[in-house]
């Protein structure tokens, strides 16, 4: 038996009780009769789908052992799906004749990912506990576990939220931060989700996992600002990588390569020694260090790791709790994909 596979058994035995582990001072309850958290709750599912955890868990392991990559895409998609409207599961939505939703919109076309999984995962879930759980929950959740498997930190994902009933390719197009964007355009999107600048750069941590496709990056290899020349901040042997696994023609565009090419399915503080080594890979992850208040972050995280991952958790966190829908403003899908 592999390492890996049996790295995953161990977390999956050991995990079941860490899926309702919170503080012993909290006074979580269920429903909404005592929120932890504004109206989440850490034991929302606690009588009514006991068993949710391990179901998510069990489906997040199985993907990921056939497919690290998962991993990253299931954080992205979490992100993405918070970060415009508010996390109801609108990413998940498909186009209806009422609306047109966020799988198509610039950021997600052809590179979000894990949208059969969690359908898997909600059906699944539908067997044991029927029309309990929303889909958008089940996400966040999905989310951490995927942190976790990689070497990441653990968070208690509080719970309760309800899926939307709308979704916007527009909204997407202009709320999720773009890696062409200037760092003060960013971070004012970070700010306007009731996040700061801390938070940004810890959430861009999330980069130490997953791909991007080279169109992403290739300005900087070849022809950057213009100038016809590659952007002289990268390190020489990385840009001369990067120059052989991008050439520089179209057909090269959706070629993917790692994040972070040190420790790729590894969650740690790899990207922000990456950063601090001029390695790295989009402009807004290079942005991060020419700001004197993200640079000081980026060379503290790049030194501790658990500082990285303490941090990490707290503003995954905050990111769960943008535009949650609660009471009568959602729904509980039955199919993820579909307004019941």
């Amino acid at each position: 038996m592999d390492q890996l596979n049996l790295l995953c058994i161990i977390f999956l035995l050991l995990g079941h009780r860490l899926i309702h582990a919170r503080p012993a001072d909290s006074g979580y309850g269920g429903g909404y009769d005592k929120p932890a958290d504004g109206p989440l709750s850490f034991g929302f599912y606690d009588k009514s789908c006991p068993n949710l955890g391990m179901i998510v868990r069990w489906g997040v392991w199985a993907a990921f052992k056939n497919d690290t990559r998962i991993a990253a895409s299931l954080l992205r998609l979490h992100f993405h799906d918070c970060f415009v409207d508010g996390c109801e599961g609108s990413v998940l939505l498909d186009d209806t004749k009422d609306f047109k939703g966020e799988k198509n919109a610039f950021p997600n076309r052809n590179s979000a990912r894990g949208f059969e999984l969690i359908d898997s995962i909600k059906a699944d879930v539908e067997k044991a506990c029927p029309s309990i759980v929303s889909c958008v929950d089940i996400l966040a959740i999905a989310a951490r576990e995927a942190v976790v498997l990689s070497g990441g930190p653990f968070w208690p994902v509080a719970l309760g939220r309800l899926d939307g009933l709308v979704a916007s390719e527009k909204s997407a197009n202009e709320q999720l931060p773009s890696p062409f964007e200037p760092l003060v355009n960013i971070t004012a999107k970070f700010v306007a989700k009731g996040l700061d600048a801390k938070d940004m750069v810890v959430l861009s941590g999330a980069h130490t996992i997953g791909f991007a496709q080279c169109f992403t990056f290739k300005r900087r290899l070849f022809n950057f600002k213009g100038s016809g020349k590659a952007d002289p901040s990268l390190d020489t042997p990385f840009l001369s990588n990067l120059q052989t696994s991008c050439p520089n023609s179209d057909t090269s565009n959706s070629k993917l390569v790692p994040l972070d090419a040190q420790t790729i399915t590894r969650f740690d503080n790899s990207y922000y020694k990456n950063i601090v080594g001029n390695s790295g890979l989009l402009e807004s992850d290079t942005a991060l260090i020419t700001d004197p208040q993200t640079a000081a972050m980026v060379k503290a995280y790049s030194a501790d790791p658990f500082l990285f991952a303490k941090d990490f958790a707290a503003s995954m966190l905050k990111l769960g709790n943008i535009g949650v829908l609660t009471g009568q403003a959602g729904q509980v899908r039955k199919t993820c994909g579909l307004l019941n």
